[in-house]
């Protein structure tokens, strides 16, 4: 189980076989990875935190999903700092005995994250930047 915040890419091959290394109690091993959208005018994105207050909302919402289902893993990775369209921004992996556990949670992971998690986002477009 872990959350991390950092202003450095992953790689999220990496980050699924490391999760899973010997491990044979998991049956389901569910992804999902945010991406800067570079539509319309978006130049770029800048995420900025308060890192005691985001990793303890990020520890709190993953502690949810722990309690909801039965996991054997998870791992939410979420970066902060300059970044442009087509970057990863975030991600979150669940692994459980079984897909639909799974997949129930990395979808709860991934809307608490949208909806929940601290973070200030600023878009920078040709016509000037805006906090959203």
């Amino acid at each position: 189980m872990a959350v991390r915040v950092q202003r450095a890419d992953f790689d999220l091959g990496a980050e699924l076989a490391a999760l899973s290394a010997g491990r044979c109690d998991i049956g389901a091993l569910v992804s999902f990875t945010g991406l800067v959208r570079g539509d319309g005018e978006l130049r770029g994105l800048e995420i900025e935190h308060y890192p005691e207050m985001t990793e303890k909302a990020l520890a709190g919402i993953e502690a949810e999903a722990l309690a909801r289902w039965p996991l054997r893993a998870t791992l939410v990775v979420h970066r902060h700092g300059a970044l442009a369209p087509g970057e990863q921004i975030m991600m979150v992996a669940t692994a459980a005995t079984h897909r639909a556990d799974a997949f129930a949670a990395a979808e709860f992971l991934m809307d608490h994250l949208k909806s929940s998690a601290p973070f200030w986002k600023k878009e920078t477009a040709a016509t000037g930047s805006v906090w959203v």
